[in-house]
C-alpha cells in the first residue's frame, strides 16, 4: 500500500520503516496542514495525527483513499461523514498509556508519602539529616479511587501491591470487576469521608466538570492527601486551595492544572508545546500550589514513557497492517 506519514518524530521513519517493510512509505515532518499543494493520486493510506483536521477537501486530495490512521485516541479531527461517503476507513489508538499513567500516580504517591522530593532537595542543598522528613506507610490506608476503568484498574492492582483497602466510585458499577480486582464500590461521598488517599481518573466532561469542589471538598477525610493525573477542571481550584489552607487535605500532587484548559488528549502533547502553555506560565507565577510546601505539580507528564509512545506507534502499525490483509482493526465506526 502507499502511505504517506505526517507529523513523525525523526526517529519514527526507522521504527515504522522496520515494521512494515513491504509498504511504499513517504515520511513528513510536517503536518498535512502545513502541506495543502501536497496531492497523490495513487495513496491509499493517511498516517496522521491530531493536530490537522481532515475532511472533505483533504480527502478529495488522495481520490485512491482507503484508510485514515490515525496516532490519536481521539478521531474528532476527521470528518466521519465525509469518509464514510467515500467509503474510506478511520482507525485511531484506544489506549496506549493505561499502566504508564498508573505508574506515575504511584510515583507521585510515594513521593508525598515518603517525602522524596524534600529529602532530595535537602541533601543537594547541603544537608545530610532524616530530621523532620517523617513520612507514612501505604500499607492498611484506605485509597479511593474516582474513576475505576483502565487507568483506575491498574492503579486498584498496584494498591493490592501495597496492601491498601481499596474504595471505588463511578457511574456505572461492575461487582465482577470489583471481586475480580479486590476493591469496594463506595458512594463518592463515603470515598472521600473514608480514603486517605484520593486518586482522580476519570474523563473531562460536563458530569465531571468540578467533581471535586466547594460544596464537597469539606467533606474529605481531614489530613488525606489527594492525587490527579485526570483532568485540571476535574477538582475546582479554589476549593483545592482552601482545603490546603485549612488543613482538611495535607497535600497533593497534580499532574494536571484547571489553566489547561480542555485539553483533548496527552498524545498532542508528543510532537508540539502545550496548546495553553503561555497561560499557564502566567497563572503559575502566582500560583499558590506551586509554593505550597507539601503540593507537587508536574507538567501533564504522566502519560510520557518511551514505551507509551511505541505502543501508539504499534497499534497504528497493526491498524495498517490488519487493513492490509482484510482484517481491520479499531475501525472508528458511526451512525452517520
Amino acid at each position: 500500500m502507499k502511505i504517506h506519514y505526517f507529523s513523525g518524530e525523526a526517529w519514527e521513519e526507522a521504527f515504522v520503516r522496520a515494521k512494515l517493510t513491504n509498504e511504499d512509505i513517504t515520511f513528513h515532518t510536517e503536518p498535512l496542514s502545513a502541506l495543502p499543494e501536497l496531492t497523490d493520486p495513487e495513496a491509499e493510506v493517511l498516517c496522521t495525527f491530531i493536530e490537522t483536521p481532515i475532511g472533505e477537501a483533504e480527502m478529495s486530495r488522495f481520490p485512491a483513499l482507503k484508510l485514515i490512521a490515525t496516532r490519536s485516541t481521539g478521531f474528532d479531527h476527521i470528518d466521519l461523514a465525509a469518509a464514510k461517503a467515500r467509503g474510506i476507513a478511520v482507525a485511531n489508538v484506544p489506549f496506549y498509556g493505561e499502566n504508564t499513567v498508573a505508574e506515575f500516580t504511584f510515583a507521585l504517591l510515594l513521593a508525598l508519602s515518603r517525602r522524596i522530593i524534600d529529602a532530595d532537595e535537602r541533601v543537594r542543598s547541603g544537608t545530610f539529616s532524616p530530621a523532620g522528613l517523617r513520612g507514612f506507610d501505604l500499607a492498611g490506608k484506605t485509597l479511593g479511587v474516582i474513576g475505576c476503568g483502565h487507568i483506575g484498574a491498574h492503579v486498584i492492582r498496584m494498591a493490592n501491591g501495597f496492601q491498601m483497602k481499596v474504595l471505588g466510585f463511578e457511574v456505572h458499577q461492575d461487582p465482577a470487576r470489583a471481586a475480580e480486582l479486590h476493591f469496594t464500590y463506595a458512594t463518592l461521598s463515603d470515598l472521600l469521608a473514608e480514603s486517605d488517599i484520593i486518586s482522580i481518573h476519570v474523563p473531562y466532561n460536563p458530569h465531571t466538570h468540578h467533581l471535586i469542589n466547594k460544596e464537597n471538598i469539606g467533606t474529605i477525610k481531614k489530613g488525606s492527601y489527594l492525587i490527579n493525573t485526570a483532568r485540571g477542571a476535574v477538582v475546582e481550584t479554589d476549593a483545592l486551595v482552601e482545603a490546603l489552607k485549612s488543613g482538611r487535605l495535607a497535600g497533593a500532587a497534580l499532574d494536571v492544572l484547571e489553566e489547561e484548559g480542555e485539553l483533548s488528549e496527552e498524545a498532542v502533547l508528543l510532537t508540539a508545546p502545550h496548546p495553553n502553555a503561555e497561560a499557564i506560565k502566567i497563572a503559575l507565577e502566582n500560583h499558590y500550589l506551586i509554593n505550597h510546601p507539601r503540593v507537587i505539580v508536574t507538567p501533564h507528564t504522566a502519560f510520557n514513557t518511551t514505551e507509551a509512545v511505541e505502543r501508539i506507534l504499534d497499534t497504528t502499525i497493526e491498524n495498517i497492517r490488519n487493513y492490509a490483509t482484510g482484517a481491520p482493526s479499531n475501525i472508528v465506526t458511526t451512525t452517520i
